[in-house]
Parts: structure tokens; sequence; C-alpha cells
């Protein structure tokens, strides 16, 4: 392809081309939450019925995250180089299939088995999709965009636990795997044939091997030795996470066509700041709806569709203001948005922190859309501020970047979490006699949420501006 062809897939004028991709992206985003939150609803009747232990039912958020965040950066180079459309097509297919080999698994160990498949295919279509809307749309425009992509998530979650609770009543719980399905090849079908044109760089960049083996390895030593702490040999595979995290800096550092350009974090505050603060809320919240799902179903007796009811007041209001606040980040300074949606997480989190064997539903409810404001006031100014401070060339890599960090944060929290459940409750069935060491679980993973959420409004506030030209 010439350097004028490449220009003109690289950058559609055309309004309803925009307006298309934008509503594929939009709707591919409703998909990894809907594989998630619904799924995290089903866990305690799923392991009720595949007679599961505490310690196999914590792992099943946790395979999904492991392949996403190996193969996110991967997978965003490949998508500068050979098209952002055709990455994102892929990874819907892998979902879609992975999501119905869970559906027919006739175990605990499938199913974990076909999750890891799964969360290869969101890396791909996940972390292609802001890069695709920062192909179409000019910088002054983004805004909008990237804040109606955030309501998409935020939908995906809305619509989640309450539908995973109502067809794990009405149908049992392995339906909830088969929901994407029909939602990916519908998508799939419309990108092949209406949606014109692919978005790449206008020149190829060689592909970097030895730094996709090391950090997936890096990525697993840290979630195996997270999960087996305070024993030996976890020990020595998180010291190997660290080493091998360093070894990942240092040879990007050194190839002149790596993965992403560490130097990037050096260069702009902004940048680096941006994804910190990204990568500390999302560790404080992804492991909330499995911890209030277990809390809820296990120790207040409600049923799943009751529990998706109350969840779905954090994403109602995340859903709400999403947009709004990214059509306000072009005009007022991300920075200061997206700290006082920390602030208001934080005040989520302290409420749900005095959790008790009789709080009410009201209650939660409230706290969840406390957190839920927080987030919709949080996430969109963020993204538009990360997305602001790179080279165009980079946005694919930027956009791997962005959801690199929140599924960092979201595999942090949940190893954490993890390691709790480990130590408190073991690898036994969760029965009356232990729901006393569950609300201590949920307690404690409560607390540590609160305190990455405070981390994160410090480091929101202390990001810089953005320079315009």
């Amino acid at each position: 392809m010439d350097s004028t062809a490449a220009a003109r897939l690289n950058s559609p004028t055309d309004t309803a081309t925009r307006n298309l991709a934008l509503l594929v992206v939009c709707l591919g985003s409703c998909l990894s939450p809907l594989c998630l939150a619904s799924v995290n609803i089903a866990i305690p009747s799923m392991a009720r019925d595949l007679n599961a232990d505490a310690v196999l039912v914590s792992w099943m958020p946790t395979v999904f995250l492991l392949s996403n965040v190996a193969l996110m950066l991967p997978f965003g180079k490949l998508a500068d180089n050979f098209g952002r459309k055709r990455l994102f097509a892929t990874g819907l297919a892998i979902n879609a299939s992975a999501s119905f080999g869970a559906f027919l698994s006739p175990s605990i160990e499938w199913i974990l088995f076909f999750r890891l498949i799964q969360g290869a295919g969101s890396a791909m279509s996940f972390g292609t999709g802001i890069a695709i809307i920062t192909s179409v749309f000019p910088a002054e425009k983004r805004g909008l965009p990237l804040g109606l992509n955030t309501a998409s998530v935020y939908i995906g979650l809305t619509i989640a636990p309450a539908l995973g609770g109502l067809v794990t009543e009405a149908f049992g719980w392995r339906a909830v795997f088969f929901m994407p399905v029909p939602l990916a090849a519908m998508l799939i079908a419309v990108i092949v044939c209406c949606l014109k044109g692919d978005w790449r760089r206008d020149k190829y960049s060689p592909f970097d091997w030895t730094g996709t083996v090391i950090f997936a390895s890096w990525t697993i030593a840290l979630v195996f030795g997270l999960t087996g702490l305070p024993h030996w040999p976890n020990i020595l595979l998180l010291l190997l996470a660290f080493s091998l995290f360093g070894l990942f800096v240092w040879h990007q550092s050194r190839n002149p066509e790596p993965l992403i350009r560490v130097q990037m974090f050096r260069e702009s505050r902004l940048f680096s700041f941006s994804l910190a603060t990204s990568s500390l809320m999302y560790a404080s919240t992804y492991p909330l709806t499995f911890l209030l799902s277990l809390y809820m179903q296990y120790i207040r007796g409600l049923s799943p569709l009751e529990s998706g009811q109350v969840i779905l007041m954090q994403a109602i209001a995340m859903a709400c203001l999403a947009p709004f606040a990214g059509k306000l980040s072009d005009r007022i300074e991300p920075r200061l948005l997206s700290t006082a949606g920390c602030l208001c997480v934080a005040t989520g989190f302290a409420l749900l922190s005095q959790l008790t064997f009789n709080t009410s539903p009201s209650y939660l409810s409230a706290s969840l859309f406390c957190i839920g404001i927080g987030f919709g006031l949080f996430s969109a100014p963020n993204h538009n501020a990360v997305m602001s401070a790179v080279d165009p060339r980079e946005v694919g890599v930027a956009s791997a970047s962005i959801n690199l960090a929140r599924v960092s944060g979201n595999l942090i929290g949940i190893s954490l979490v993890n390691l709790m459940v480990h130590l408190l409750l073991g690898d036994t069935a969760i029965t009356p006699d232990r729901y006393e060491q569950l609300l201590e679980t949920v307690r404690l993973a409560l607390s540590l949420s609160l305190g990455f959420v405070v981390c994160a409004a410090i480091f929101s506030g202390s990001r810089g501006r953005i320079r315009t030209p």
C-alpha cells in the first residue's frame, strides 16, 4: 500500500463512516462487560451445580484477565500494522466462539479454559476500539465519542447483572455464556459488509516477539505469585515477576520497534500519571461485583436477580454521566473532572467498608450509586487526557495502553482478592459456618479498594494539564 492510499484509509472524512465505526465500537464495548458482569452473578449457582470450591470460583474472573493483560499490547501493535478493524472483528469472533465453548462445558476446569480464550478475544477487540475512534474523529471532537464509548461499557455493566440474574433464574447459569454470541455475530456481519476502510500505520513496523514472550511471562508469574502467598514458591514467582518486568522495560527501551515506547512515560507526565490513575481505579472496582455477588447471595440470601438489581445502580449512574463527562472534557480540564470522580468513588467505598450481616439492599444501592457517579466523571475525561498526550501515529498503542492499565488494575485487584480468599476461606465450599470469614474477606477487600482510590486521586490531581497547540 502506498502512503497516499494509507492516508485515505487512516483518515476517513465522511460522516457515515465515522458514525458507523462509532456504533460498531460502542456495541462491541458492551460485549466484554456483558461477559464479565453477567457471569459474576451466575458464579454461586455455577459453584453449587459443579461442586466447585472457593478457590476455583475465585479464578473465574481472573483467568479472563490473565490472557487479556498478556495479549493487550501485542494485539495493539498488530492492529497498528494490519488494521484495527480487522483485529477488532477477529476478537469478536474468538470471544463468541469461546463463550459458546463455555456454554457446552461439562466442568469448572473446562469453563476456566474457555474463559482464558475469551480473554484473548477481548484483548483484540476491546484493546483496539478506542484506537478506531481516535482514528476517525479529529482531536477537537473526540470527547463526546470517547464518552459514548465509555457509556457503552457501562450500559453493558448496567444490563449485565440484571440480565445475568434473570437468565440464570429462568434458564440456568449455562445460558449466561450464550448471551454474547448473537451480538458478536451481528457485529461481525456489519463490519464485513458495511464498514468501509481499515485504519493502520502507513509503514509496517516489525513485531517484537521477544517482548511479547517476556510480557506474557511477567503476567503469568505475577498472577500465580500473588494468589499463592505466603508460600515460598509463590514468593519466588513474585520476585521473578518483578525481574521480568524490569527486563521488559529494559528490552523495550533498546528495541527500535518496541511493543510500546517506554519513553512515552518519561516524555509526558500527563500520559504516565493518567495511566497510573486508571490502573488504581480499576484495581479498586473490578472485584466489587464478584465480592458483592457472594455477599448478597450467601450472607443476605438474595436471589441472582435481586443481586443483579442492586448492582444495577452503579452501572446506571455511570452510563448516564459518562457521555456528558466526555463532552465536558473537551471544554474543562480533564484532570479536574477525573479527580472529582475519584473522590466520589472513595466516598462510596468508605460507605461499603462498613458492611455487616444485616446491611440493607438500599444501603448497598446508595453506596454503589455514589461509586457509579464517580466513575462516570472519571473514565471518559481520563481517556481523553491519555489520547491527547500521544503522537497520532501511536494511537493504537495508546489505546492498548489505556486498556492495559485497566485490565492490569483489574488483574492486580482480583489477584489480591484471590489471595484473601485463599488465606481466609481456603479450598472448601462456602457454607453457612464460613459466612463470618466471608464477611471478613469482603470487608478487607473493600478497605483495600478504598486505599487504591485515595492513591488514584493523588495521581489524578498532580498529572498536569493538557497542552493544546
